[in-house]
């Protein structure tokens, strides 16, 4: 039994593809928003607990949002086996419906790598998702492209935080993505930064933290 009252494990969330394992780091009951967090690819060794999904979680949770973090069909203790990000996308999609009925909120997302580009797929043009942070966006990873035209009809704000030396996201590429997808959208490039932000970390979540605070809680930086 988790002795830690903050973090809880989920134990009743469900997916197309079976149980899906969960924790929810908990926020102050007034929050204004519910945030998620998906991980980087489950076959090359992605989960819920990866560096980046971690920090992530702790900019949201600095602002006293409750957060969601899962793991994928397969990954972990979740049932299923992985699809490629379609099943994915579904697994997304109950967390939402998960996260909205607990706490009837608006919800902001953050994704990873393979979480950021499924989170994206997902999210845009979800009326429930306010926000849409994407850490790491990969272009070329694992012999596969990723193509990313429908951001141009991505009405939510949208940050995009990747590393200049980012070997499967190259900085052009990524530009380029970014300047095709519906404003609002912001690009923080880190310099230096690898695909895992190593010896970086700090400056993705003070990235997220900045943008939570620019486009979500601007009353309450004005009290601070």
């Amino acid at each position: 039994m988790n002795q830690n009252p903050i973090l809880r494990s989920i134990d009743t969330l469900r997916g197309p593809a079976g149980r899906l394992e969960a924790l929810l780091n908990a926020g102050q009951p007034e929050a204004p928003y519910a945030a998620i967090v998906c991980h980087p690819h489950p076959l090359f060794g992605g989960t819920m607990h990866n560096k980046v999904v971690y920090h992530a979680m702790k900019a949201f949770q600095a602002h006293g949002l409750p957060v969601l973090r899962f793991n994928f069909r397969g990954a972990g203790l979740s049932e299923g086996t992985h699809d490629n990000g379609k099943g994915e996308k579904d697994d997304l999609r109950a967390e939402l419906d998960w996260l909205q009925e607990e706490y009837a909120r608006p919800i902001l997302f953050a994704g990873f790598s393979f979480g950021a580009s499924v989170g994206l797929r997902a999210c845009c043009g979800d009326e429930r998702v306010s926000g849409i942070a994407a850490l790491g966006l990969p272009v070329r990873a694992g012999g596969r492209e990723y193509h990313y035209s429908f951001l141009a009809g991505c009405r939510q704000p949208k940050l995009f935080i990747s590393g200049t030396l980012d070997e499967y996201g190259p900085q052009a590429e990524v530009e380029a993505a970014v300047a095709t997808a519906a404003l609002p959208a912001k690009l923080v490039l880190v310099p230096g930064a690898d695909h895992f932000f190593a010896g970086k970390l700090d400056q993705v979540q003070l990235a997220l933290s900045a943008w939570i605070e620019a486009y979500f809680l601007p009353a309450e930086v004005a009290r601070s």
